[in-house]
């Protein structure tokens, strides 16, 4: 049915929930103020580090020094792979679907970490080094559709032929922007926004990375 699946990296292939808390919290307890619940950070995530860092300390009540992000991709940087994990069954997926489809990664998320990630993991081998697109290249931050469409031009994919695999309204509103399939898998940290009874017929919520084999 689809030629191309275009994948969101965290809270889709990679439970990185915990690292991403850990370094948002030792940044707002360098700072003079507490940490915040994993839970509460997760559901930060999404639309960039830049935004993460701001949400977090906006819910800290505290200022936001200006060299926080620059603070944040340091620690972050030195932990990326501390607690970070695929979710199960992603590696075995990927490797029955890389001879019968193109694969993607989609992600706001900086290239660099985006590949640091999937090499220590060994996920890399799934995805083409021009099919990565990370939040810091050439293209805007999903929910903009430019990334997608540019994988899309890259593996001659029209919008019927690809679905974008997700865990949070950012996917949603991506897949959309580009007219695309869409599925969210309930398990991810940002699945909780998604406003699933508001779903159309192309758009999918599925339980498990399993599915995606009989799609």
């Amino acid at each position: 049915m689809f030629h191309l699946f275009v994948f969101d990296l965290d809270g889709t292939l990679v439970d990185s929930k915990r690292d991403l808390a850990n370094a948002t919290n030792a940044l707002l307890v360098e700072c003079g103020a507490p940490p915040l619940a994993d839970d509460r950070i997760g559901r930060m995530v999404g639309d960039g580090a830049a935004t993460l860092v701001a949400r977090a300390f906006d819910a800290s009540g505290i200022a936001r020094p200006t060299d926080a992000l620059e603070r944040f991709l340091a620690i972050y940087g030195a932990h990326l792979l501390d607690h970070t994990r695929p979710y199960p069954d992603v590696p075995d997926v990927l490797a029955e679907l890389v001879d019968r489809v193109d694969l993607a990664v989609l992600t706001n998320k900086p290239l660099d970490s985006t590949r640091r990630i999937l090499d220590g993991l060994a996920l890399s081998r799934y995805f083409a080094a021009d099919a990565v697109v990370g939040g810091d290249g050439p293209f805007p931050r999903k929910p903009d559709p430019a990334g997608l469409r540019h994988l899309m031009a890259r593996s001659g994919a029209a919008a019927a032929a690809t679905v974008m695999v997700g865990d949070s309204p950012i996917d949603l509103r991506t897949a959309r922007a580009a007219a695309t399939s869409v599925y969210l898998v309930r398990y991810g940290f940002g699945f909780d926004a998604v406003p699933a009874g508001e779903l159309g017929p192309q758009e999918r919520v599925i339980d498990n990375f399993r599915a995606l084999l009989v799609l």
